[in-house]
């Protein structure tokens, strides 16, 4: 099995084998967002996907008439709105974590601007310019109506906040989505009242602000032409919509014929709305890598966005040049 990010270094290595002919012979029923393709070729095929999208406190929202965000100019306002009442202080959550997490933060947000992270066909990277900027500023601005140990929170901690009554608005994994909903759970008149919406979008884009990621499986290269086709057969056999459909919950299925249940719209509306792939490619683990270190000066008014940015630039050069990436 592979998923978005594990998948390039095997692509890297040249273990991964073309699925086309299989696909084919055998793929019928599979649905073109679940074939994975580099330079024209089908290297994988996806099962599930996941995303963040936005769980809200809808019984919060109704009681202050404000309609269920779709941006996050509408999440601050509405932010706004529930510090204003006197309801909370800190109604906003998300993953900031020093880290993976914050790093993660950046690409999704860079991500909904159209941004590139590195010059076509080359592993050098383009981050700091107007949107990396825009990017920053917003999240910076988030912070105003966010816990003070907004460095700190991993998706784990947002569920907690927000099942504990402490927030009312987050960016959450949708494959975290039955712990929040579950009605013999923590907090059953929270997750009542829980309402679940794509990603915002950012700047007037309509990109929402979440990378889209995905679990499917690969075959290798060095495995015998029959063993490959008949390892094919088998994950179709697997694949089968009444799999899904027995297990509506169990993930976010891509898979034809599946009945979705409402605790999946979070992240099929995300997908429908024009959410993009996490860049698959072997250098933006890097990448990911460098923003989750040089971004907290910023976030803690250390240093200007520019400066940021650019100290994420000459990181990622260093590791880049260290594992053959750059000259």
């Amino acid at each position: 099995m592979v998923s978005t990010n594990t998948l390039p270094p095997l692509l890297s290595a040249g273990l991964v084998r073309p699925l086309d002919e299989y696909v084919e012979k055998y793929g019928q029923n599979l649905e073109s967002d679940q074939l994975i393709k580099i330079n024209g070729k089908t290297v994988a095929i996806a099962f599930m996907a996941n995303s963040q999208h936005l769980f809200m406190r809808g019984d919060i929202l109704s009681d202050l008439g404000i309609s269920p965000p779709r941006t996050y100019q509408e999440v601050l306002d509405a932010a706004r709105a529930i510090r204003e009442a006197g309801i909370m202080q800190y109604p906003l959550a998300a993953a900031y974590e020093a880290g993976w997490y914050l790093g993660n933060e950046f690409v999704n947000n860079y991500l909904s601007l159209g941004g590139q992270f590195f010059e076509p066909g080359s592993a050098e990277p383009t981050i700091n310019n107007s949107e990396g900027v825009q990017v920053l500023e917003l999240m910076k601005e988030m912070t105003e109506y966010m816990p003070p140990e907004y460095l700190t929170l991993t998706a784990d901690d947002l569920k907690k906040l927000y099942l504990d009554g402490k927030v009312a608005i987050i960016n959450q994994w949708g494959s975290m989505v039955n712990s929040h909903l579950d009605p013999n759970g923590a907090a059953p008149e929270i997750s009542r009242t829980t309402l679940l919406a794509p990603a915002p979008t950012l700047g007037g884009h309509d990109i929402p602000a979440a990378a889209l990621w995905w679990d499917g499986f690969t075959i290798a290269k060095n495995v015998s032409d029959e063993d490959a086709e008949a390892s094919f057969r088998a994950m179709m056999y697997g694949m089968r919509s009444s799999v899904a459909n027995e297990h509506p919950n169990a993930a976010t299925w891509l898979i034809k014929g599946y009945e979705a249940p409402e605790s999946a719209r979070g992240v099929l509306d995300t997908i429908n709305s024009g959410g993009r792939p996490y860049p698959m490619n072997p250098f933006m683990g890097l990448m990911h890598a460098a923003l989750g270190s040089e971004l907290t000066d910023y976030m803690q008014g250390q240093e200007s966005a520019e400066q940021a940015l650019a100290d994420v630039e000459a990181a990622y050069r260093t590791s880049a040049r260290s594992s053959g990436f750059l000259d």
